[in-house]
């Protein structure tokens, strides 16, 4: 048995896995993402109030581990930002701990037990609150040792114009201290920006895609330079990897309108040309953050 957290800035989500399809989730409790001795605390509870000593902890956070210091860098929790957190977990805990991206632990699920199932390599894609990706090879996640393989949404790749007619793409600042990545114009903070500079109106992203399934002009404006914007560093992605299948998880995989036209604009763009669908709404719809820590920490400790 295994103990899974799938951590972000808000809240810490816990599950007791006994097997990849045995994912048996726990409440959720408030992120202390100022001070690592709450962090720890919560965890602690949480191990204690299971009732049973498990075989290790696989987490989920929204970072990267360092393949070669092994600090974490985790920008929305910064009690845990820079720190040895395996090690240090470990040694407050008692017990072995793993590490992994979440959106590392997306593909993982979606390669082990969703839509990736029967595929060799499998790209897991990310389109929530931002951008990101995680690479799954012959059932083994190529980021196994930490690292920044998959991260799609960073690096200057956004195109200086685009929809129909062209419309003049600024390179924004991105949080990774990078100008003009994927995720300033890609996930739903970045459809909102987009849409005001489009249109010099804020309205929030669920309010955008609405207002498009509706037929709003503006909105059908707004989606289609994110959809120029985002297919083409998403078909180069799929040139480079070989993928041969996409599943995409957060908010904006919810509306499957959105997903489906940006897998026919990716499929267009891509040099081998698929006749079925490449860029798919993921099938791990609760929580695969955990299911990836699951089906990862399983492997690691020896019961998978």
């Amino acid at each position: 048995m295994i103990l899974c957290f799938d951590i972000g800035g808000t809240a810490i989500k816990g599950a007791v896995a006994h097997s990849p399809t045995d994912v048996r989730t726990l409440p959720r409790v408030p992120t202390p993402a100022q001070d690592f001795d709450a962090f720890v605390g919560v965890l602690a509870r949480t191990l204690a109030e299971i009732g049973e000593k498990p075989h290790g902890i696989a987490i989920s956070i929204a970072g990267v581990i360092d393949p070669e210091t092994r600090a974490a860098k985790v920008a929305n929790i910064p009690c845990i930002d820079g720190r040895l957190l395996a090690a240090d977990l470990q040694a407050a805990l008692g017990l072995p701990v793993l590490i992994a991206n979440d959106a590392d632990c997306l593909a993982v699920a979606e390669a082990g037990v969703g839509a990736g199932r029967g595929h060799r390599i499998v790209f897991g894609a990310i389109l929530g609150t931002g951008v990101g990706g995680g690479l799954v090879v012959d059932g083994r996640l190529v980021n196994a040792e930490g690292g920044f393989a998959g991260e799609w949404g960073h690096g200057p790749a956004i195109a200086a114009y685009a929809g129909t007619p062209p419309v003049a793409i600024p390179p924004f600042a991105c949080g990774c201290g990078q100008r003009g990545c994927v995720d300033t114009v890609g996930g739903a903070r970045g459809l909102e920006r987009l849409h005001r500079l489009v249109h010099d109106k804020d309205l929030d992203s669920e309010r955008i895609v609405a207002d498009w399934l509706a037929g709003d002009a503006e909105a059908a404006r707004t989606v289609g330079v994110l959809i120029d914007l985002v297919s083409s560093p998403l078909a180069l992605t799929i040139n480079i990897t070989g993928a041969t299948i996409v599943p995409v998880g957060g908010g904006l995989s919810n509306c499957e309108q959105l997903l489906a036209e940006i897998d026919r604009t990716v499929r267009s763009r891509t040099l081998r040309r698929f006749d079925r669908p490449l860029v798919v709404r993921g099938t791990c719809r609760v929580e695969p953050g955990l299911i990836g820590a699951a089906i990862l920490g399983l492997k690691e400790f020896g019961h998978a």
